[in-house]
């Protein structure tokens, strides 16, 4: 054996579970940032408790080539993808969500 003894004291590991509750958002339109700056959107069909996640009709939102955190309107259609969890940096939905101002840019 190896490590620290179990606290419980039965010898099992409790089992790890996800923080978020997605099953929601299943078949719902939900929009996903990556790390790095991708932004898509799509119809959340499936996850596990890593974040890892299952989108249908997945539509990726370019960015600005001269500006890299500046979304453009262009849109690149995915279709189904499989996101990896450790890229996912915000979820949430579409109904209800609107795009505002930064507040703490400095206007010019």
């Amino acid at each position: 054996m190896s490590g620290a003894p179990n606290k419980s004291g039965d010898g099992e590991r409790k089992k790890k579970e996800s923080i978020l509750d997605l099953s929601r958002f299943i078949d719902k339109q939900i929009r996903v940032k990556f790390a790095g700056g991708r932004e898509s959107s799509g119809v959340l069909k499936g996850y596990d408790p890593l974040l890892n996640i299952v989108l249908d009709d997945c539509i990726e939102y370019l960015r600005d080539p001269d500006d890299p955190y500046k979304l453009t309107m262009d849109t690149r259609p995915l279709g189904l993808v499989v996101c990896r969890g450790t890229a996912v940096t915000l979820i949430c939905p579409m109904d209800g969500m609107e795009s505002i101002a930064n507040p703490f840019v400095q206007q010019e």
